[in-house]
């Protein structure tokens, strides 16, 4: 198994809070609450912990509010590389309905200074290079420019690293000028990005061939229940995951991506490569919190994911 680093520059504790049916202005009765330490290269390394890869955890961190997040790196074995900073981690509050639908009310996170970004800029140059690839995942706290992040991607690639990103917004849009291995956008956040329309699969080729030219060499486009195009050097591939009971939608992107990772770094077959994380991403919808919890239920899904390559008159009629 793989030697994985996560960047995640802006993690937060997510408290998730269940009810039937949300009314605004209104007093709500939640059927569960729960507090998870999160963010998303949090999330990522997780699912690749419970597919048997070794885990470095990195980023920044509010010093004064880390039980939680220590204790998870402990009770998963994951090496802590975080930097703290003066602050608390933010906290994003999930609203979760019976019929799927979440809504999220996200902290701004801690102010990160000139220094801690140093900070973790000399720790990276001194641990990343032992790893086989490096996943920088999640939003950027207050201080810490999309420009940095740019450079940062560089510095990472500098070092021979498998560099995958999944942010969105002017995070992504500079991200992608660094030419990162993998992304794994939704359409939304794609056509932010590039500042255009990429809901048609035509356009969605388009796309990916202007990437491609930049270096990016896997595209992965999720589209929610609609399912995943993948689009590499090789065939486009699409994967249609299984009908299943949604819990919350939070942490399937993670899934996907931590299953993405695994199969290529495996040495898996696309076809099973995108199987295998379409089912483990169906498999977080079904769950509050993250990592693959019942192997027999992913098994099962695996079965239901519908995948296979897409034609040029797919993608010329689309």
């Amino acid at each position: 198994m793989a030697k994985i680093l996560t960047l995640t520059l802006n993690p937060a504790l997510d408290l998730t809070v269940r009810v039937a049916h949300l009314q605004p202005g209104d007093v709500n009765r939640s059927q569960a609450m729960l507090t998870h330490a999160a963010g998303k290269g949090v999330n990522v390394a997780q699912v690749l912990a419970d597919l048997g890869h070794t885990l470095t955890v990195s980023g920044f961190l509010g010093e004064d509010n880390q039980h939680a997040f220590n204790a998870l790196f402990a009770r998963r074995g994951f090496v802590d590389a975080f930097i703290r900073v003066p602050g608390e981690t933010r906290s994003n509050i999930k609203l979760a309905e019976d019929d799927g639908r979440v809504t999220d009310i996200n902290g701004p996170g801690p102010q990160v200074s000139e220094a801690a970004q140093q900070a973790l800029l000399d720790t990276l140059d001194l641990i990343a290079a032992s790893h086989d690839a490096v996943v920088v995942a999640g939003s950027l706290p207050r201080g810490v420019s999309p420009q940095w992040l740019y450079e940062l991607l560089l510095r990472l690639k500098t070092m021979g690293l498998k560099v995958i990103l999944d942010t969105s917004g002017e995070a992504l849009k500079h991200g992608l000028n660094a030419g990162p291995w993998l992304i794994k956008p939704n359409t939304e956040e794609l056509s932010d990005a590039l500042g255009a329309d990429i809901s048609s699969l035509a356009s969605q080729v388009a796309a990916a061939t202007r990437l491609h030219a930049q270096g990016v060499e896997h595209v992965v486009i999720s589209q929610g229940a609609e399912g995943v195009n993948w689009f590499s050097h090789g065939p486009t591939w699409h994967a249609l995951p299984p009908k299943v009971s949604v819990a919350s939608t939070v942490g399937a992107g993670d899934s996907l991506l931590a299953g993405m990772l695994h199969g290529l770094l495996s040495g898996h077959s696309p076809e099973q490569t995108l199987r295998t994380a379409t089912a483990i991403a169906a498999m977080a919808v079904t769950q509050i919190g993250f990592g693959i919890s019942d192997r027999a239920q992913l098994a099962t899904l695996e079965r239901g994911v519908r995948v296979h390559p897409l034609t040029e008159e797919q993608e010329a009629s689309s």
